[in-house]
């Protein structure tokens, strides 16, 4: 070997020269990393031990127009796990298990299958309390996030419009889904420092604040919403009927002051709600309106000009022939002959379908588009239908009839109140609003004013008639409405259901000065009977009276105030005055 070397010097000198180069390169390097470059390996060791932890932002309070709470975020905790470091304490399982409130043998497997995970949920959404016990157990592998969750004070009372946030507390239905973007919080940030297993050593600093989402104040009154819910479910429960909607508006600003649906669910617990349940009913189902569109026809007929409240329409002998199909009175008429306001008194289809004939389909058709029937609302609510408002290049008389007294077409309960709010409000209309407006919006004029305030007399007969709806009076007050009586189409096929009705009332009070428009609608009544008059007209006459005393309304029907002697003479008669 030594032969070798000094036979071959260049060698042994390159070998030596290599190694000396090479221990040079590494105490540059140790000398670079510690001494000139020293920010590297701690920037490699804070991504090691420093982390970004989420700061919860809380979604923006919904309230009714009063600042009552509707929706409300509250702090929850989350617990989650880790898998693998769970698997080191098995003998403390069934003592987590205990304060989750869980079986352990359930609660066993599932930490089993996930043996091999770093991230788990172990539960989420609990009290702050209950979670700090958890944490206090110093489980290891065991830790916990802030979160918030959701809390609806109404409940079932405004479920559909108001709607509920998932588990991550987005938006899924109602209002939250119609205003997530308004209301959703953003999430801030915080440094910290945490060791190789992910337990907090110091918390460094606030990166980023977070921002609370954006409150949002709703047109409804709570107090008009309880009201109208418990007038309506009673309603369901007396008529044994399947579903029902109800929908209260202020005819001057647009509002909606209440809006409810039966059956309901609470949506602070949804473990048995049923998905017909979640819809709202009052934006969503569609439906022909039947003899409550009568005044919109009635109206178009006096704008014509060609008519007037007192003209004479022959209605004898209550059926009308038209080709293969027959009009038909459901109920017998005060007479042969009948003037404008008996035709909606007695509800004679026969005499609106030849007041129909002589002005026309598109008369109609133009009229009902301009009180928004067959219109968008603008309201942006989650799956809210348009309905349908037919229109014909030629308006033949089975058309013309059958629109005119209110089948061929379909509405849905909003778009019914906002029509009669025209007529309301001296034939002007204002935009739809769910949340409270500050300023009275600009109305547009649909209906000439003249035309709109005599319907208004017109339908205020229709109720204090002596045939008229009486069921739907209100002690105290005039009002003014008309009820209506619809069969149910069969879904999937042509024609209607048998014995399958909706019952409606839409009207408006107080007459001194219309303020409130109400429509009930009750979907397959089953006992009593059917007809709005019989079924939907109570429940409007409760509702409206309710609502006129919430708002402070003076009446405008107070009986006239009776000689002493005759007080007491009625009284001696059993006070039946």
């Amino acid at each position: 070997m030594g032969l070798e070397g000094a036979r071959y010097p260049w060698r042994f000198r390159l070998v030596l020269a290599l190694l000396a180069a090479m221990v040079g390169a590494i105490a540059w390097r140790i000398l670079d990393l510690q001494v000139i470059d020293r920010a590297f390996l701690q920037e490699q060791g804070d991504a090691r031990s420093v982390r970004h932890v989420p700061i919860p932002a809380h979604r923006g309070l919904i309230s009714d127009r009063n600042g009552e709470p509707l929706a409300v975020s509250t702090p929850v905790t989350t617990l989650w796990a880790n898998g693998k470091e769970l698997q080191a304490a098995r003998s403390r399982w069934p003592e987590l298990a205990a304060a989750l409130g869980q079986d352990v043998r359930v609660f066993s497997q599932r930490l089993e299958q996930s043996a091999n995970r770093e991230f788990m949920y172990l539960v989420r959404g609990l009290t702050p309390e209950r979670g700090q016990a958890v944490l206090d157990l110093k489980m290891p592998g065991v830790y916990g996030i802030e979160e918030f969750r959701r809390f609806y004070p109404a409940g079932e009372v405004a479920a559909q419009l108001v709607g509920f946030t998932d588990v991550d507390d987005r938006g899924r239905e109602g209002v939250e889904l119609s205003f997530d973007n308004w209301l959703a919080g953003v999430q801030g940030k915080r440094q910290v420092l945490k060791d190789r297993r992910g337990r907090l050593i110091k918390d460094v600093q606030v990166m980023e604040n977070a921002k609370p989402g954006k409150a949002l104040a709703l047109s409804i009154d709570l107090r008009l919403q309880y009201l109208a819910n418990r007038e309506l479910r009673n309603a369901l429960v007396e008529n044994g009927a399947k579903a029902g909607s109800l929908v209260i508006m202020d005819v001057k600003t647009g509002e909606i002051l209440a809006m409810v649906n039966q059956p309901s669910y609470n949506p602070n617990n949804r473990r048995n709600m049923q998905p017909a349940m979640m819809r709202n009913r009052a934006m969503i189902d569609v439906f022909e309106p039947g003899s409550t569109v009568k005044p919109l026809s009635m109206s178009a007929a006096l704008q014509s000009g060609r008519w007037k409240p007192s003209d004479i329409v022959e209605v004898y002998p209550g059926s009308l022939q038209i080709g293969k199909y027959t009009i038909k009175d459901v109920s017998k008429t005060e007479g042969p002959a009948l003037d404008l306001t008996g035709i909606l008194i007695n509800s004679s289809n026969v005499g609106m379908s030849k007041v129909a004939f002589d002005i026309g389909g598109e008369a109609i058709y133009n009229l009902m588009q301009q009180v928004g029937l067959g219109q968008d609302t603008g309201l942006g609510f989650p799956g809210e239908r348009v309905g349908n408002l037919p229109n014909h290049r030629e308006w033949r008389k089975a058309e013309t009839a059958t629109l005119s007294y209110g089948y061929g077409l379909s509405v849905t309960a909003l778009q019914l109140v906002h029509a009669y709010s025209a007529l309301a409000n001296n034939g002007r209309l204002v935009p739809l609003s769910l949340v409270r407006v500050d300023r009275e919006p600009v109305a547009t004029q649909v209906v000439p004013e003249a035309v709109a305030k005599t319907m208004q007399g017109m339908l205020q007969q229709v109720v204090e008639a002596p045939r008229g709806v009486f069921r739907a009076q209100v002690p105290g007050y005039h009002v003014a409405g008309k009820s209506g009586t619809a069969r149910k189409a069969t879904v999937g096929s042509k024609g209607y259901t048998a014995n399958a009705y909706r019952s409606l009332f839409a009207g408006f009070g107080p007459m001194s000065n219309p303020r409130f428009a109400v429509v009930v609608v009750i979907d397959e009544p089953s006992k009593a009977g059917y007809f709005g008059g019989l079924v939907s007209a109570p429940v409007f006459s409760k509702v409206m009276s309710g609502t006129l005393r919430l708002m402070n309304i003076q009446p405008d029907n107070l009986p006239a105030e009776q000689p002493q002697q005759t007080v007491a003479t009625s009284a001696g008669n059993g006070g039946r005055l």
